[in-house]
């Protein structure tokens, strides 16, 4: 579906507009988990999260007709306030979907891009049917939150960075939504380092990934109710499975209670904010769900976009 070339034409697109986020590391967390871990802070990226990146390749590939007339997306979140920020930066609009719960934080950075939100009700509602309505009424380019070459291409520059400022690595981690992220990722990661293994992390209550490989066919589940809004996902993506089918050694699962516990080790030992989300990896690592002893690791710490009182009201327990 898409190729090592595909994600470095993504960066060329990328350079001098995404951020080269940081690599991170902590040697408190490389004694707990027996491995030497390397985090790439896409938190730090543009919009808070990875997602710029694959917003930004899409918009970017197309063509001036296309994006004269605007752009449409669906989101929880990162996905809403990348699209939003790609627009403004290649002066197009944009009109974006996302569910009446979101988070406040999230709402109002989508709508200070300069983005239209449109709300819908994510437990009763399908955000797909409604974007793809929305975006076909207004004579508006679909702007998928991964289910598109462009979009995964795009994510996969998260992965070709890491392993430009650490080469050898041996396991690559990540959170697993829609899929993009880790299809991306592990595209890039596959080509430049064939024997490393990548591994997804899902919420305990959206393991539809999980479910999907093992029955070798996409699964459908509930909307998972989970803190990590950006993981509320009840299906794979028809693109993104048949990449991750063929790229995965696996897919674990956190809790909750797993989430909150990494967004506060990363906030403690490293000094940066992670959204739930964004903390799934950490998390997998340090709850043991993964065998990594005397290896070196990558993860994405994938976005940072939680405000302070919900930080404050997830972390409080652990304090």
């Amino acid at each position: 579906m898409i190729s090592l070339g595909d994600v470095e034409a993504a960066a060329r697109r990328l350079d001098g507009v995404a951020h080269r986020t940081p690599v991170v590391t902590s040697r408190t967390l490389d004694s707990r988990v027996g491995a030497r871990v390397y985090m790439k802070a896409e938190n730090l990226q543009r919009a808070g999260a990875f997602k710029f990146r694959g917003a930004y390749n899409k918009i970017a590939s197309l063509d001036e007709d296309d994006r004269a007339r605007g752009v449409a997306a669906y989101s929880s979140g990162n996905h809403a306030q990348a699209v939003a920020l790609a627009a403004s930066l290649l002066d197009t609009t944009a009109v974006i979907l996302m569910p009446e719960d979101a988070p406040p934080a999230k709402l109002e950075a989508t709508r200070g891009y300069g983005a239209e939100v449109v709300t819908y009700d994510r437990w009763t509602e399908d955000r797909e049917a409604l974007g793809t309505a929305l975006a076909q009424e207004r004579g508006l380019t679909l702007v998928p939150p991964y289910d598109d070459p462009f979009v995964m291409a795009g994510q996969g520059t998260a992965a070709l960075e890491l392993l430009r400022d650490v080469p050898d690595l041996d396991v690559l981690v990540a959170p697993v939504s829609g899929g993009g992220l880790i299809a991306g990722c592990g595209t890039a990661a596959k080509a430049l380092r064939p024997q490393l293994s990548v591994y997804g992390v899902e919420p305990e209550a959206g393991d539809d990934t999980r479910r999907s490989l093992e029955e070798g066919r996409r699964v459908a589940i509930d909307v998972p109710r989970t803190i990590a809004d950006g993981l509320q996902v009840t299906a794979p993506g028809k693109l993104t499975f048949e990449v991750n089918r063929r790229l995965l050694e696996g897919v674990v699962t956190v809790g909750d209670h797993e989430l909150v516990a990494a967004m506060a080790f990363v906030f403690d030992r490293c000094k940066l904010v992670v959204e739930p989300s964004g903390a799934a990896g950490v998390a997998a690592l340090l709850a043991g769900k993964l065998e990594v002893d005397g290896r070196r690791v990558g993860v994405i710490l994938s976005g940072g976009n939680v405000g302070l009182a919900r930080f404050r009201e997830l972390t409080a327990a652990s304090a």
